[in-house]
């Protein structure tokens, strides 16, 4: 049986999508086997990618500021693990980044979160990891955000955090105003216990 830091060690030196990126992989992953917030979002973007730190750009940023979660908490990998769908960053494209690659979810998420607690909040972000972790999602992502509460407490699903969807921020107030305080009180209770 492998080890969580075998297995970590295997995702690092992981090039199985190698041929299918204009640039070398460099998996970013983050998880340390206590960590009960779980973070599965898209993949990397650019920055992240020459960074080797995940969500280390302004999504990140915001997502910190969503959760209610300090620098320290959030990259204390005990605390939190983040398990993007695809690990490395996947190129852009003409409106944002190429979506995940494909091979990687399949490849290590199920290992990966056998590795965590089960009493835990995944944090679903954007319409990939919904469709890969939310079996009973709704006909668009927004749909599937506003029903939050059907998934709560040990799944939350979001939109991704990133800059180019403040319009629907401002288009979907409830967010900000009920499920990210219901999602801040959930998150401090795992950082008390």
């Amino acid at each position: 049986m492998t080890s969580l830091g075998e297995l970590l060690t295997d995702i690092a030196a992981c090039t199985v999508c190698a041929g299918q990126l204009d640039h070398d992989p460099r998996p970013v992953v983050q998880v340390g086997s206590k960590a009960r917030i779980v973070i599965i979002g898209q993949a990397p973007g650019r920055r992240v990618h020459e960074s080797g730190v995940p969500w280390d750009d302004p999504s990140g940023k915001t997502l910190r500021k969503w959760l209610g979660l300090t620098d320290e908490q959030f990259y204390d990998p005990d605390v939190v693990a983040l398990v993007p769908m695809g690990f490395c960053y996947p190129g852009s494209a003409k409106s944002g980044d190429n979506p995940p690659r494909p091979e990687c979810a399949p490849l290590w998420h199920d290992r990966v979160l056998a590795e965590l607690p089960s009493d835990r909040l995944d944090v679903i972000i954007g319409m990939y990891a919904q469709k890969r972790y939310v079996e009973d999602r709704k006909a668009t992502l927004t749909e599937t955000v506003a029903n939050w509460k059907q998934y709560f407490p040990g799944t939350v699903v979001m939109p991704h955090p990133s800059p180019r969807n403040q319009h629907w921020l401002t288009k979907n107030p409830w967010f900000e105003a009920e499920t990210l305080p219901a999602v801040r009180e959930r998150i401090a209770s795992f950082l008390v216990s």
